[in-house]
Protein backbone atom coordinates (compact mmCIF):
# COMPACT_ATOMS: atom_id res chain seq x y z
CA UNK A 1 0.00 0.00 0.00
CA UNK A 2 1.30 3.45 -0.97
CA UNK A 3 0.48 6.06 1.66
CA UNK A 4 0.56 9.86 1.74
CA UNK A 5 0.65 11.64 5.10
CA UNK A 6 -0.37 15.24 4.34
CA UNK A 7 0.21 18.50 6.16
CA UNK A 8 2.08 16.97 9.08
CA UNK A 9 4.76 18.33 11.40
CA UNK A 10 7.81 16.08 11.10
CA UNK A 11 10.53 15.45 13.67
CA UNK A 12 12.88 13.34 11.51
CA UNK A 13 15.63 12.45 14.09
CA UNK A 14 18.21 11.71 11.42
CA UNK A 15 20.80 14.16 10.13
CA UNK A 16 18.13 16.82 10.63
CA UNK A 17 16.67 17.06 14.12
CA UNK A 18 14.70 20.29 13.80
CA UNK A 19 10.92 20.02 13.33
CA UNK A 20 9.64 20.54 9.80
CA UNK A 21 6.23 22.19 9.74
CA UNK A 22 3.41 21.42 7.31
CA UNK A 23 5.18 18.83 5.17
CA UNK A 24 4.16 15.65 3.36
CA UNK A 25 5.48 12.10 3.63
CA UNK A 26 5.12 9.54 0.84
CA UNK A 27 5.46 5.84 1.67
CA UNK A 28 5.99 3.51 -1.30
CA UNK A 29 6.74 -0.22 -1.07
CA UNK A 30 7.36 -0.08 2.70
CA UNK A 31 9.89 2.75 2.45
CA UNK A 32 9.95 6.53 2.72
CA UNK A 33 9.88 7.65 -0.92
CA UNK A 34 9.63 11.43 -0.59
CA UNK A 35 9.38 14.15 2.06
CA UNK A 36 8.29 17.68 1.17
CA UNK A 37 6.07 19.10 -1.57
CA UNK A 38 3.08 17.21 -2.96
CA UNK A 39 3.84 15.06 -5.99
CA UNK A 40 1.33 14.09 -8.62
CA UNK A 41 3.59 11.41 -10.07
CA UNK A 42 3.35 9.19 -6.97
CA UNK A 43 0.10 7.24 -6.95
CA UNK A 44 -1.19 6.55 -3.44
CA UNK A 45 -3.78 4.12 -2.09
CA UNK A 46 -4.40 5.98 1.14
CA UNK A 47 -4.16 9.57 2.34
CA UNK A 48 -3.78 10.33 6.05
CA UNK A 49 -4.53 13.86 7.22
CA UNK A 50 -1.58 14.92 9.38
CA UNK A 51 -2.99 18.27 10.46
CA UNK A 52 -2.52 18.73 14.19
CA UNK A 53 -0.19 15.74 14.35
CA UNK A 54 3.55 15.17 14.68
CA UNK A 55 5.27 12.39 12.74
CA UNK A 56 8.08 10.80 14.76
CA UNK A 57 10.17 7.69 14.09
CA UNK A 58 8.68 4.68 15.84
CA UNK A 59 10.08 4.36 19.34
CA UNK A 60 12.58 1.57 20.01
CA UNK A 61 12.43 -0.26 23.33
CA UNK A 62 16.01 -1.53 23.30
CA UNK A 63 15.88 -3.75 26.40
CA UNK A 64 12.91 -5.58 27.81
CA UNK A 65 11.47 -8.95 28.78
CA UNK A 66 8.01 -8.58 27.31
CA UNK A 67 6.37 -11.77 28.60
CA UNK A 68 7.04 -10.52 32.15
CA UNK A 69 3.83 -8.55 31.72
CA UNK A 70 2.24 -11.67 33.26
CA UNK A 71 4.05 -10.72 36.49
CA UNK A 72 3.08 -7.06 36.42
CA UNK A 73 2.15 -5.85 39.92
CA UNK A 74 3.04 -9.28 41.30
CA UNK A 75 6.26 -8.58 43.25
CA UNK A 76 6.85 -4.93 44.06
CA UNK A 77 8.88 -2.90 46.56
CA UNK A 78 11.56 -5.59 46.88
CA UNK A 79 15.36 -5.18 46.37
CA UNK A 80 16.66 -6.57 43.06
CA UNK A 81 18.57 -9.61 44.37
CA UNK A 82 15.69 -10.69 46.61
CA UNK A 83 13.19 -9.84 43.87
CA UNK A 84 15.00 -12.14 41.44
CA UNK A 85 15.91 -15.06 43.72
CA UNK A 86 12.79 -15.23 45.91
CA UNK A 87 10.02 -13.86 43.70
CA UNK A 88 10.78 -13.97 39.99
CA UNK A 89 13.01 -16.96 39.29
CA UNK A 90 10.82 -19.45 41.25
CA UNK A 91 7.77 -18.42 39.23
CA UNK A 92 9.66 -18.30 35.94
CA UNK A 93 10.66 -21.94 36.50
CA UNK A 94 6.96 -22.79 36.04
CA UNK A 95 6.50 -20.91 32.75
CA UNK A 96 5.08 -22.72 29.73
CA UNK A 97 5.31 -21.79 26.07
CA UNK A 98 1.65 -20.72 25.99
CA UNK A 99 2.26 -18.27 28.84
CA UNK A 100 5.06 -16.60 26.89
CA UNK A 101 2.86 -16.22 23.82
CA UNK A 102 0.02 -14.48 25.65
CA UNK A 103 2.33 -12.38 27.83
CA UNK A 104 4.20 -11.28 24.71
CA UNK A 105 0.99 -10.45 22.88
CA UNK A 106 -0.23 -8.41 25.84
CA UNK A 107 2.99 -6.40 25.88
CA UNK A 108 2.96 -5.93 22.12
CA UNK A 109 -0.51 -4.41 22.38
CA UNK A 110 0.74 -2.03 25.06
CA UNK A 111 3.83 -1.11 23.04
CA UNK A 112 1.93 -0.49 19.81
CA UNK A 113 -0.61 1.67 21.62
CA UNK A 114 2.21 3.82 23.03
CA UNK A 115 4.20 4.20 19.83
CA UNK A 116 6.83 1.45 20.03
CA UNK A 117 7.54 -0.07 16.63
CA UNK A 118 10.61 -2.15 17.57
CA UNK A 119 11.78 -3.90 20.74
CA UNK A 120 14.73 -5.99 21.88
CA UNK A 121 13.71 -8.90 24.08
CA UNK A 122 15.58 -11.36 26.29
CA UNK A 123 13.59 -14.22 27.79
CA UNK A 124 12.54 -17.88 27.38
CA UNK A 125 10.42 -19.84 24.86
CA UNK A 126 11.44 -17.23 22.32
CA UNK A 127 9.76 -19.05 19.42
CA UNK A 128 6.50 -17.82 20.96
CA UNK A 129 7.75 -14.23 20.87
CA UNK A 130 8.66 -14.74 17.23
CA UNK A 131 5.09 -15.86 16.51
CA UNK A 132 3.71 -12.82 18.32
CA UNK A 133 5.93 -10.46 16.30
CA UNK A 134 4.94 -12.15 13.04
CA UNK A 135 1.22 -11.92 13.77
CA UNK A 136 1.15 -8.40 15.18
CA UNK A 137 3.26 -6.60 12.58
CA UNK A 138 5.74 -5.07 15.04
CA UNK A 139 9.54 -5.33 14.65
CA UNK A 140 11.65 -7.30 17.15
CA UNK A 141 15.10 -8.50 18.16
CA UNK A 142 14.92 -11.82 20.02
CA UNK A 143 17.42 -13.41 22.39
CA UNK A 144 17.11 -16.48 24.57
CA UNK A 145 18.38 -15.55 28.04
CA UNK A 146 21.26 -17.87 28.99
CA UNK A 147 21.77 -18.61 32.68
CA UNK A 148 24.39 -21.21 33.54
CA UNK A 149 23.15 -24.13 35.61
CA UNK A 150 25.24 -26.01 38.18
CA UNK A 151 24.89 -29.45 39.75
CA UNK A 152 23.79 -32.77 38.29
CA UNK A 153 23.51 -32.92 34.50
CA UNK A 154 24.32 -29.18 34.30
CA UNK A 155 26.68 -29.48 31.32
CA UNK A 156 24.00 -31.13 29.20
CA UNK A 157 21.42 -28.51 30.24
CA UNK A 158 23.78 -25.62 29.50
CA UNK A 159 24.64 -27.05 26.09
CA UNK A 160 20.94 -27.51 25.39
CA UNK A 161 20.40 -23.79 26.05
CA UNK A 162 23.09 -22.97 23.50
CA UNK A 163 21.37 -25.27 21.02
CA UNK A 164 18.08 -23.47 21.73
CA UNK A 165 19.75 -20.19 20.78
CA UNK A 166 21.17 -21.69 17.59
CA UNK A 167 17.73 -23.00 16.62
CA UNK A 168 16.15 -19.64 17.43
CA UNK A 169 18.60 -17.92 15.10
CA UNK A 170 18.08 -20.42 12.29
CA UNK A 171 14.29 -20.35 12.64
CA UNK A 172 13.68 -16.63 13.08
CA UNK A 173 16.57 -14.38 12.05
CA UNK A 174 15.40 -12.37 9.02
CA UNK A 175 11.88 -13.79 9.19
CA UNK A 176 8.51 -11.97 9.35
CA UNK A 177 9.38 -10.06 6.15
CA UNK A 178 12.71 -9.04 7.67
CA UNK A 179 11.16 -7.63 10.85
CA UNK A 180 12.96 -10.12 13.10
CA UNK A 181 16.57 -10.37 14.20
CA UNK A 182 18.19 -12.72 16.73
CA UNK A 183 21.02 -12.03 19.18
CA UNK A 184 22.92 -14.26 21.63
CA UNK A 185 22.26 -13.44 25.28
CA UNK A 186 24.41 -14.38 28.26
CA UNK A 187 22.14 -13.09 31.01
CA UNK A 188 24.93 -11.47 33.06
CA UNK A 189 28.49 -12.16 34.28
CA UNK A 190 27.10 -13.17 37.68
CA UNK A 191 24.89 -15.87 36.13
CA UNK A 192 27.36 -17.07 33.50
CA UNK A 193 30.88 -18.19 34.42
CA UNK A 194 33.90 -17.40 32.22
CA UNK A 195 33.96 -20.80 30.51
CA UNK A 196 30.25 -20.57 29.66
CA UNK A 197 30.70 -17.05 28.31
CA UNK A 198 33.48 -18.40 26.10
CA UNK A 199 31.10 -21.03 24.72
CA UNK A 200 28.50 -18.31 24.14
CA UNK A 201 31.05 -16.19 22.27
CA UNK A 202 31.94 -19.16 20.10
CA UNK A 203 28.26 -19.54 19.22
CA UNK A 204 27.95 -15.81 18.42
CA UNK A 205 30.96 -16.17 16.16
CA UNK A 206 29.43 -19.17 14.41
CA UNK A 207 26.10 -17.41 13.85
CA UNK A 208 27.46 -13.96 13.11
CA UNK A 209 25.17 -12.61 15.82
CA UNK A 210 25.48 -9.77 18.32
CA UNK A 211 25.45 -10.03 22.12
CA UNK A 212 22.70 -8.86 24.51
CA UNK A 213 23.74 -8.83 28.20
CA UNK A 214 22.99 -7.19 31.58
CA UNK A 215 26.04 -5.34 32.93
CA UNK A 216 26.83 -3.44 36.15
CA UNK A 217 23.20 -3.02 37.16
CA UNK A 218 23.71 -2.87 40.94
CA UNK A 219 26.40 -2.02 43.49
CA UNK A 220 26.25 -5.60 44.75
CA UNK A 221 26.97 -6.97 41.29
CA UNK A 222 30.02 -4.72 40.94
CA UNK A 223 31.30 -5.47 44.45
CA UNK A 224 30.89 -9.21 43.91
CA UNK A 225 32.79 -8.95 40.63
CA UNK A 226 35.71 -7.21 42.32
CA UNK A 227 35.69 -9.85 45.08
CA UNK A 228 35.67 -12.70 42.58
CA UNK A 229 37.72 -11.35 39.66
CA UNK A 230 39.36 -8.21 41.07
CA UNK A 231 37.76 -6.16 38.30
CA UNK A 232 34.41 -4.65 37.33
CA UNK A 233 31.84 -6.68 35.35
CA UNK A 234 32.58 -4.54 32.29
CA UNK A 235 36.36 -5.04 32.53
CA UNK A 236 35.79 -8.75 33.23
CA UNK A 237 33.77 -9.45 30.09
CA UNK A 238 36.01 -7.17 28.05
CA UNK A 239 39.03 -9.21 29.10
CA UNK A 240 37.16 -12.38 28.11
CA UNK A 241 36.80 -10.93 24.61
CA UNK A 242 33.04 -10.34 24.65
CA UNK A 243 33.25 -6.89 23.11
CA UNK A 244 34.74 -8.28 19.91
CA UNK A 245 31.08 -8.85 19.03
CA UNK A 246 28.47 -6.08 18.58
CA UNK A 247 27.23 -5.76 22.16
CA UNK A 248 24.04 -4.40 23.66
CA UNK A 249 24.71 -3.78 27.37
CA UNK A 250 21.63 -3.24 29.51
CA UNK A 251 21.74 -0.90 32.53
CA UNK A 252 25.43 0.02 33.10
CA UNK A 253 24.39 1.95 36.20
CA UNK A 254 27.48 1.60 38.38
CA UNK A 255 30.30 2.35 36.00
CA UNK A 256 33.71 3.93 36.53
CA UNK A 257 35.54 6.24 34.16
CA UNK A 258 37.60 3.21 33.09
CA UNK A 259 34.39 1.28 32.37
CA UNK A 260 33.02 4.12 30.25
CA UNK A 261 36.30 4.32 28.32
CA UNK A 262 36.11 0.57 27.63
CA UNK A 263 32.51 0.89 26.46
CA UNK A 264 33.37 3.81 24.18
CA UNK A 265 36.52 2.27 22.70
CA UNK A 266 34.70 -0.98 21.92
CA UNK A 267 31.54 0.63 20.49
CA UNK A 268 29.38 -1.07 23.10
CA UNK A 269 25.81 0.25 23.03
CA UNK A 270 24.32 0.92 26.46
CA UNK A 271 20.60 0.72 27.23
CA UNK A 272 19.45 3.07 29.96
CA UNK A 273 16.38 1.79 31.88
CA UNK A 274 15.53 4.66 34.21
CA UNK A 275 12.07 3.53 35.33
CA UNK A 276 13.14 0.02 36.29
CA UNK A 277 16.36 1.25 37.90
CA UNK A 278 14.38 3.68 40.04
CA UNK A 279 11.83 1.11 41.14
CA UNK A 280 14.44 -1.52 42.05
CA UNK A 281 16.61 1.17 43.70
CA UNK A 282 19.53 0.22 41.48
CA UNK A 283 20.75 3.79 41.10
CA UNK A 284 21.26 6.32 38.32
CA UNK A 285 23.31 5.64 35.22
CA UNK A 286 25.72 8.50 34.34
CA UNK A 287 24.12 9.01 30.96
CA UNK A 288 25.53 12.44 30.18
CA UNK A 289 29.06 11.26 30.97
CA UNK A 290 28.59 8.28 28.65
CA UNK A 291 27.20 10.46 25.87
CA UNK A 292 30.10 12.89 26.27
CA UNK A 293 32.49 9.93 25.91
CA UNK A 294 30.92 8.88 22.62
CA UNK A 295 28.95 5.91 23.95
CA UNK A 296 25.73 5.17 22.06
CA UNK A 297 23.06 5.25 24.79
CA UNK A 298 19.67 3.82 23.89
CA UNK A 299 16.55 3.56 26.03
CA UNK A 300 14.47 0.69 27.37
CA UNK A 301 11.75 -0.12 29.85
CA UNK A 302 13.14 -3.44 31.12
CA UNK A 303 10.36 -5.92 31.90
CA UNK A 304 6.97 -4.69 33.05
CA UNK A 305 7.37 -6.69 36.24
CA UNK A 306 10.01 -4.20 37.36
CA UNK A 307 8.69 -1.07 35.69
CA UNK A 308 5.49 -1.69 35.69
CA UNK A 309 4.73 -0.54 32.16
CA UNK A 310 6.25 -0.41 28.68
CA UNK A 311 5.60 3.29 28.09
CA UNK A 312 8.65 4.69 26.31
CA UNK A 313 7.39 8.27 26.58
CA UNK A 314 7.71 7.85 30.34
CA UNK A 315 11.29 6.62 29.87
CA UNK A 316 12.14 9.59 27.62
CA UNK A 317 10.86 11.91 30.32
CA UNK A 318 12.75 10.12 33.11
CA UNK A 319 15.98 9.92 31.10
CA UNK A 320 16.03 13.70 30.75
CA UNK A 321 14.83 14.60 34.25
CA UNK A 322 16.89 12.18 36.34
CA UNK A 323 20.22 13.17 34.86
CA UNK A 324 19.48 16.85 35.42
CA UNK A 325 18.74 16.14 39.07
CA UNK A 326 21.72 13.85 39.65
CA UNK A 327 24.25 16.14 37.96
CA UNK A 328 22.57 19.34 39.22
CA UNK A 329 22.91 20.57 35.66
CA UNK A 330 19.77 21.78 33.88
CA UNK A 331 21.24 21.14 30.43
CA UNK A 332 22.23 17.52 31.12
CA UNK A 333 20.48 15.14 28.68
CA UNK A 334 18.36 17.78 26.93
CA UNK A 335 15.01 16.87 25.43
CA UNK A 336 16.36 16.16 21.94
CA UNK A 337 19.00 13.78 23.33
CA UNK A 338 16.38 11.84 25.28
CA UNK A 339 14.30 11.48 22.11
CA UNK A 340 17.40 10.39 20.19
CA UNK A 341 17.96 7.67 22.79
CA UNK A 342 14.47 6.30 22.07
CA UNK A 343 14.77 6.48 18.27
CA UNK A 344 18.00 6.67 16.25
CA UNK A 345 20.25 5.56 19.13
CA UNK A 346 18.04 2.53 19.68
CA UNK A 347 18.40 1.69 16.00
CA UNK A 348 22.18 2.07 16.20
CA UNK A 349 22.27 -0.13 19.30
CA UNK A 350 20.48 -2.88 17.38
CA UNK A 351 22.60 -2.40 14.24
CA UNK A 352 19.46 -1.40 12.35
CA UNK A 353 20.10 2.32 11.86
CA UNK A 354 20.55 2.02 8.09
CA UNK A 355 16.88 1.04 7.86
CA UNK A 356 15.03 2.43 10.90
CA UNK A 357 15.33 4.99 13.71
CA UNK A 358 14.72 8.14 11.68
CA UNK A 359 12.31 9.36 9.01
CA UNK A 360 14.48 9.81 5.93
CA UNK A 361 14.07 9.02 2.25
CA UNK A 362 15.12 5.44 1.57
CA UNK A 363 14.55 4.14 5.07
CA UNK A 364 11.87 1.71 6.20
CA UNK A 365 8.55 3.37 6.99
CA UNK A 366 8.48 2.81 10.76
CA UNK A 367 6.78 5.90 12.14
CA UNK A 368 4.10 7.13 14.49
CA UNK A 369 1.66 10.03 14.49
CA UNK A 370 1.15 11.89 17.74
CA UNK A 371 -2.12 13.77 18.21
CA UNK A 372 -1.07 17.21 19.43
CA UNK A 373 -4.63 18.45 19.82
CA UNK A 374 -4.67 17.74 23.54
CA UNK A 375 -4.89 20.27 26.41
CA UNK A 376 -1.64 19.03 27.99
CA UNK A 377 0.19 19.75 24.72
CA UNK A 378 -0.98 23.37 24.41
CA UNK A 379 0.37 25.98 23.83
CA UNK A 380 2.68 24.78 21.06
CA UNK A 381 5.85 26.70 21.93
CA UNK A 382 8.34 23.89 21.30
CA UNK A 383 7.52 20.53 19.69
CA UNK A 384 10.69 18.82 20.96
CA UNK A 385 10.00 19.87 24.54
CA UNK A 386 6.38 18.80 24.22
CA UNK A 387 7.37 15.28 23.16
CA UNK A 388 9.99 14.83 25.89
CA UNK A 389 8.25 16.52 28.79
CA UNK A 390 4.50 16.55 28.07
CA UNK A 391 3.57 13.71 25.70
CA UNK A 392 1.95 10.52 26.97
CA UNK A 393 1.91 7.10 25.33
CA UNK A 394 -1.83 7.53 24.92
CA UNK A 395 -1.25 10.48 22.57
CA UNK A 396 -0.09 8.12 19.81
CA UNK A 397 -2.88 7.95 17.24
CA UNK A 398 -1.35 6.03 14.33
CA UNK A 399 1.46 3.46 14.09
CA UNK A 400 3.08 2.33 10.84
CA UNK A 401 5.67 -0.47 10.73
CA UNK A 402 7.42 -1.56 7.54
CA UNK A 403 4.98 0.58 5.59
CA UNK A 404 1.95 -1.21 7.07
CA UNK A 405 -0.63 0.58 9.20
CA UNK A 406 -0.94 -1.48 12.39
CA UNK A 407 -2.82 1.13 14.41
CA UNK A 408 -5.03 3.94 13.13
CA UNK A 409 -7.39 6.17 15.05
CA UNK A 410 -6.11 4.48 18.24
CA UNK A 411 -7.40 1.12 16.96
CA UNK A 412 -5.01 -1.79 16.45
CA UNK A 413 -5.68 -3.42 13.09
CA UNK A 414 -3.68 -6.63 13.21
CA UNK A 415 -4.61 -8.50 16.40
CA UNK A 416 -7.63 -9.03 18.69
CA UNK A 417 -6.93 -6.94 21.80
CA UNK A 418 -9.83 -8.23 23.92
CA UNK A 419 -8.92 -11.87 23.24
CA UNK A 420 -5.32 -11.17 24.18
CA UNK A 421 -6.23 -9.49 27.47
CA UNK A 422 -8.56 -12.37 28.39
CA UNK A 423 -5.97 -15.06 27.70
CA UNK A 424 -3.11 -13.14 29.32
CA UNK A 425 -5.12 -12.77 32.53
CA UNK A 426 -5.95 -16.47 32.41
CA UNK A 427 -2.28 -17.42 31.91
CA UNK A 428 -1.08 -15.12 34.67
CA UNK A 429 -3.46 -16.55 37.27
CA UNK A 430 -2.64 -20.09 36.24
CA UNK A 431 1.10 -19.37 36.49
CA UNK A 432 0.92 -17.98 40.00
CA UNK A 433 -1.20 -20.91 41.21
CA UNK A 434 1.03 -23.68 39.78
Amino acid sequence: MNILIKNVTLLPMGEKIEPIENTNIYIVDKKIEHIGYLRGDIKVDKIIDGKGKVALPGLINAHTHIAMSLLRNYADDVPLHKWLTEKIWPVEAKLKAEDIYWGSMLSIVEMIQSGVTCFSDMYFFMDEVGKAVEESGIRGVLSRGLIEESGDNSEAINNEKLEDTKNLYNNWNGKADGRLKVMVAPHAPYTCGPSYIEKIMKLADELGAGIHIHLSETRKEVEDSFNQFNKSPIKHVHDLGLFKYPTLAAHCVHVSDEDIEILSENNVAVVNNPGSNLKLASGFAPVQKMLDSGVCVALGTDGSSSNNNLNMFEEINLAALINKGVTEDAVSVPAIKAIEMATINGAKALNWDKEIGSIEVGKKADLILIDMEKPHLYPKHNIVSAIAYSCQGSDVETVIVDGNIIMEGYEIKTIDVEKIMYNAEKSAKSLINR
